[in-house]
């Protein structure tokens, strides 16, 4: 898939706050340095999702300090696989680039019991992914 030794993933959904924040955290977390991970949205909000934070905070993973960032066509070019979460037509194209899209409810104005099974969802998506990657998880 990459002709780099290190693959690079980039998880996209509107605002970074939520989905993309988890989805991001758990390969890093669980990828280590064994791949490059990126996240973005197409309008980002202003701060994470609180009950994301908490959310993550219960399985030992801390993005409290993490901001929602800015898609950008090179953060799309430079990524391997771009993994959308509800971006729709925001996220650009390029040919040779890998792309899913994960359906996963938005945990936006949900409190941490919502949130919990989004998560949880999220960590098996990660999961398989490493495997399709052929990268062992931590």
């Amino acid at each position: 898939m990459s002709t780099s030794a290190v693959p690079s993933v980039l998880f996209v959904c509107v605002h970074n706050a939520g989905r993309s924040q988890m989805a991001a955290a758990f390969l890093t977390h669980l990828g280590a340095d064994r791949v490059q991970v990126r996240s973005a949205g197409s309008a980002p909000a202003d701060t994470v999702n609180q009950a994301v934070v908490e959310a993550m905070a219960e399985v030992g993973i801390d993005i409290s300090a993490e901001i929602p960032k800015v898609l950008t066509t090179e953060a799309v070019r430079s990524s391997d696989v771009v993994i959308t979460m509800g971006c729709g037509d925001a996220c650009p194209y390029f040919p040779g680039k890998r792309y899913l899209d994960w359906q996963l409810e938005d945990p936006a104005g949900q409190g941490v019991a919502a949130v919990r099974p989004i998560r949880d969802e999220i960590e098996q998506r990660i999961r398989g992914l490493l495997t399709e990657l052929g990268i062992k998880a931590a």
